[in-house]
């Protein structure tokens, strides 16, 4: 496994990013795994010397990171040899005070998040999304708290517009506050938006990039000999919302030439594209199937050429901006 700092801080994470939104109940969605079915899975991760994993709250509304904390121990993981991500900003609930990233509500999560981890402190806390409701300046402070009081080690920010990336970092900095050192944005080999401002403004503020989806819900597999739909590929409400095999065919198709000239998957191509950017940090990848694992943790070691860079990207079609 290759490693590298998240961001300008001195956090080193592996190149790969397990995503633990796929482990929990499937009550909260029909294609989560159990603990049980999960254990091979984390258990692979780390003998491939991934260190990096990735839940949040409102993953099967605390389960995934119950399961997350249950695996460490259960595997027997020394606490300071990975690196626990969660988030927070949904709703848990139908009180109004359970939301969003108002001061009480960050206190209240944390707290809840650590009870479900069975940690102490978690080394990357992020918020999950903007909240339009609650002034930056509250949130920035309330995470700072947390910094200071030990229970989060970094924090960081997912997607949202630019400018609001920018207004919470200048308020850090104005307020002498901690800053946020990463951002786990949508952004994959057929939704590139995000190149227009945020990856912009993170690489100019060495903002580590954490995408999520990198690999399209599955999108660049579907021309893989072999393959075969999942129980996800079915039941995922939100792969239609952002993904539309009539416009990104293309691309697809392109990332499927590509993998066949080399013997790979198209999902390792796709996730080379973004491994290869010294821009992304580490992918964060949802794997329900041990094959699916591997091939990420291969792609590590794995390259293709700027000619197949420019023949992948060339076929690109605007997208609406979407998930802020």
């Amino acid at each position: 496994m290759k490693y590298s700092r998240l961001g300008n801080s001195g956090l080193k994470v592996s190149k790969i990013c397990l995503g633990m939104m796929t482990y929990g109940s499937k009550s909260w969605r029909e294609w989560a795994l159990s603990e049980e079915e999960a254990l091979p899975m984390v258990k692979r991760a780390l003998e491939a010397g991934i260190n990096f994993f990735d839940t949040a709250d409102i993953y099967s509304y605390g389960e995934s990171e119950i399961i997350t904390g249950n695996l460490m121990r259960s595997l027997g993981v020394k606490r300071e040899n990975v690196v626990i991500a969660t988030k927070l900003n949904s709703p848990m609930s139908d009180d109004v005070n359970d939301k969003g990233l108002s001061r009480k509500h960050i206190f209240d999560s944390i707290d809840h998040s650590l009870k479900r981890l069975r940690m102490d402190h978690v080394d990357l806390y992020q918020i999950h999304r903007w909240d339009y409701e609650t002034p930056i300046e509250e949130t920035m402070i309330a995470l700072n708290d947390l910094v200071r009081s030990g229970k989060v080690r970094y924090i960081g920010a997912s997607s949202m517009y630019a400018w609001q990336f920018a207004k919470a970092q200048f308020t850090a900095e104005k307020l002498g506050l901690t800053k946020f050192i990463s951002m786990q944005n949508h952004y994959n080999l057929i939704y590139r938006e995000e190149e227009r401002e945020m990856i912009p403004l993170c690489e100019d503020q060495g903002v580590g990039l954490v995408p999520w989806s990198p690999l399209a819900r599955g999108m660049f597999s579907i021309y893989d000999p072999g393959h075969k739909d999942t129980v996800r590929s079915h039941s995922d409400p939100f792969t239609k919302k952002l993904y539309s095999l009539e416009r990104d065919d293309v691309v697809i198709r392109r990332a499927a030439e590509v993998a066949a000239k080399y013997g790979f998957t198209g999902s390792q191509v796709a996730l080379l594209w973004l491994l290869q950017q010294s821009r992304v940090t580490a992918p964060i990848i949802g794997a329900s199937k041990l094959a699916h694992l591997e091939q990420a943790i291969q792609a590590v070691d794995l390259s293709i050429t700027t000619e197949d860079v420019t023949y992948l990207e060339e076929a690109y079609t605007p997208h609406p901006i979407n998930w802020h």
